[in-house]
């Protein structure tokens, strides 16, 4: 079971590291008014990434039993994901100006970064914990 769990978790982190990287790689591209930004490839990797990665993301707590809204950590994790991908969906689509998508660009990688933090931690204070 043990060596499930940690290769789980490496698919798991080994996604989420690959949606940071495209995320971030999709913002310079609507930044710079790359036409790239609309090929499909561009467009249906992440939602491949993101698939497998909350498909891991279910299986761990599964497997670790502990779940959003029962252990406090995973809710921040949760509550975080949702603004995170509200904030990448009007950096990347739904923004009206440059300025409101750029704006969005950064505050969504910087609530991923604290997002990331808290999983490292394991405390819903992430980086400012203890």
């Amino acid at each position: 079971m043990t060596e499930f769990y940690f290769g789980l978790r490496a698919v798991h982190m080994t996604c989420a590291a690959l949606t940071i990287a495209l995320f971030f790689t999709r913002g310079v591209m609507m930044m710079l008014d790359s036409p790239r930004l609309a090929h499909p490839v561009v467009r249906w990797t992440p939602v491949a990434v993101d698939t497998l990665l909350l498909t891991s993301a279910l299986m761990l707590t599964t497997i670790i039993h502990q779940y959003p809204f029962t252990t406090s950590w995973l809710t921040v994790k949760v509550v975080l994901l949702v603004v995170y991908i509200g904030l990448g969906s009007i950096a990347l689509r739904r923004g009206r100006t440059k300025t409101i998508r750029v704006a969005a660009f950064v505050a969504a990688l910087a609530t991923v970064a604290f997002l990331v933090s808290v999983a490292r931690t394991h405390s819903p204070l992430g980086i400012f914990a203890g």
